[in-house]
């Protein structure tokens, strides 16, 4: 059973949002940001997306990147059992009203449909995000978005441009790979609600497992699209992203660079 509550408000806001003007458009998007993992690759006591890169934790990156956006109506960060009866206090840097913890699931499919049972009425769009890429930006989600409220399902990606060797077993190169039509899927990943909650029951009752929602989407037969995503968004995964992350953060983002 999915646990959830509000979080509550010990502290004031640190972190100024953006509310939502007249006639700017709907607040219609819910977002689930996957919090849960171990992040064992990483190693140490402490969560990987817990730990602090560019002067905040890691998590707290991208819960503010949406909630300073005025079509979001609700983020739902899916934590370790542990953390949504005892959240760390600077998750309270967040706009609280439209924040909510869920407990995460054995598996990451387990964890976004526990999200999705705790997201809001409103939200008629659902982004899922990895909390392991703090550098999502603004431009990213708007694609996502239009293209989710088109009635799409999209993943943000950006081509791929190394050349890329298949190999043995034994390191051998067996041939080299036609990377004209690969991409490298990032987050968020955007669906309208109603499908993606149908494509999670039927994974329920099906027993189907996949490693994301858009890989989930396409063995039950949906088209999934991509939009492009973002150089920056990394994903934070060994050591050495750390320092990485924080040098990207020090540059100006590709999209409003002069």
């Amino acid at each position: 059973m999915t646990t959830t509550r509000q979080v509550p408000l010990p502290v004031p806001h640190t972190v100024p949002t953006r509310p939502a003007p007249a006639g700017e458009g709907p607040r219609d998007v819910g977002v689930i940001i996957v919090a849960a993992g171990s992040g064992s690759r990483v190693g140490g006591a402490e969560l990987k997306q817990f730990r602090w890169v560019a002067g905040r934790p890691m998590l707290l990156h991208s819960v503010q990147a949406f909630l300073m956006r005025p079509d979001v109506c609700s983020v739902v960060c899916v934590l370790p059992d542990r953390y949504v009866a005892d959240p760390p206090p600077w998750l309270f840097q967040a706009d609280l009203d439209r924040l909510l913890l869920s407990v995460g699931g054995a598996t990451r499919s387990d964890s976004v449909r526990n999200g999705l049972e705790d997201l809001v009425p409103e939200a008629a769009v659902v982004l899922v995000h990895d909390a392991a890429r703090p550098l999502v930006d603004d431009s990213t989600i708007d694609r996502v978005i239009t293209a989710a409220r088109a009635g799409r399902n999209v993943v943000a990606a950006i081509p791929v441009v190394d050349t890329l060797k298949e190999v043995d077993a034994t390191g051998r190169i067996i041939r080299t790979v036609d990377r004209t039509a690969l991409w490298r899927a990032q987050t968020p990943q955007g669906f309208p609600r109603a499908l993606l909650q149908e494509a999670h029951r039927t994974a329920v009752a099906q027993g189907l497992t996949a490693t994301d929602d858009a890989g989930l989407l396409e063995q039950l037969g949906h088209a999934v699209h991509v939009v492009r995503g973002s150089e920056r968004a990394m994903k934070v995964t060994e050591e050495a992203d750390f320092r990485r992350a924080d040098l990207l953060f020090g540059l100006p983002d590709e999209d409003t660079a002069p």
